[in-house]
């Protein structure tokens, strides 16, 4: 199965740069789904990581982005920085979709519906 589209929403008091708050949610979508990908496992051998490069560790790449949309919760609290609160929810709201489609619950990174 492939990801197509996200939809986040996002309360960060008063959005003072909204550009770049779409852009820090879109951004930690991506990490989020690398952390996702099967192959995006780290592996040890004998106490040594088996990966040597991203030949051989399968990283997100921009084609697998989905389309993400982000909603911007109004406020007229004080401005506080973005953070990463993209980042946490992301991969449980992507098995959660996983889930919808296959039946099968997935709760363990990386993904794989083989073993599920």
């Amino acid at each position: 199965p492939r990801l197509h589209r996200a939809v986040a929403g996002v309360h960060c008091n008063q959005p003072v740069n909204p550009l770049s708050i779409e852009a820090q949610i879109q951004g930690a979508a991506l990490m989020a789904l690398g952390m996702t990908l099967p192959g995006a496992a780290i592996t040890l051998k004998d106490g040594v990581v088996e990966q040597q490069n991203f030949g051989d560790y399968s990283v997100a790449r921009m084609n697998d982005m989905p389309q993400v949309e982000v909603h911007i919760v109004p406020s007229n609290e004080a401005p506080t920085g973005i953070g990463e609160p993209g980042l946490p929810p992301l991969a449980p709201a992507f098995a959660n979709a996983l889930f919808r489609l296959t039946g099968k619950r997935l709760r363990k990174l990386p993904f794989d519906l083989a073993t599920a």
